[in-house]
């Protein structure tokens, strides 16, 4: 399980420390991609596989527009000897990642954030929000 809030930088060259209990629960490569909200989502590989084997099982019409947005600006990081990762250009311009991010593990995947956009969208939970989806969820 991906879980816990991170606040690396990034460098010029798009480079972060990807946080070292992140990488250990997601291996010793992993994926990147657009996320929703303008995040970037990061995937174990097995997980990946999962996702595009449902995308698959979907009706053209629905699946086209999820696998373009998922597949065709993705890409497989290996974390350095330092545990630095690369985050390609087209993926930082979709989620705005500039000097300060966030790096939180949501469950099955971690998510990275503008620290700007991060902290916008935690601006919107409210405890009443969240109580009533625990409520819909048995808690």
């Amino acid at each position: 399980m991906l879980i816990g809030e991170y606040f690396p930088s990034i460098d010029a060259k798009g480079r972060i420390n990807f946080p070292s209990k992140l990488r250990e629960a997601l291996g010793d490569s992993f994926i990147i991609t657009k996320g929703l909200d303008n995040c970037l989502f990061v995937y174990r590989l097995s997980d990946w596989q999962k996702l595009s084997e449902k995308t698959m099982l979907l009706p053209t019409s629905k699946a086209r527009k999820i696998q373009r947005f998922l597949f065709a600006g993705a890409c497989e990081v290996t974390p350095d000897k330092q545990g630095r990762i690369s985050i390609p250009q087209n993926l930082r311009d979709y989620a705005g990642l500039k000097d300060e991010i966030a790096v939180v593990g949501v469950s099955v995947r971690a998510e990275i954030w503008s620290l700007d956009r991060w902290n916008e969208a935690n601006e919107e939970l409210t405890s009443e929000s969240v109580a009533e989806a625990m409520d819909e969820l048995g808690f």
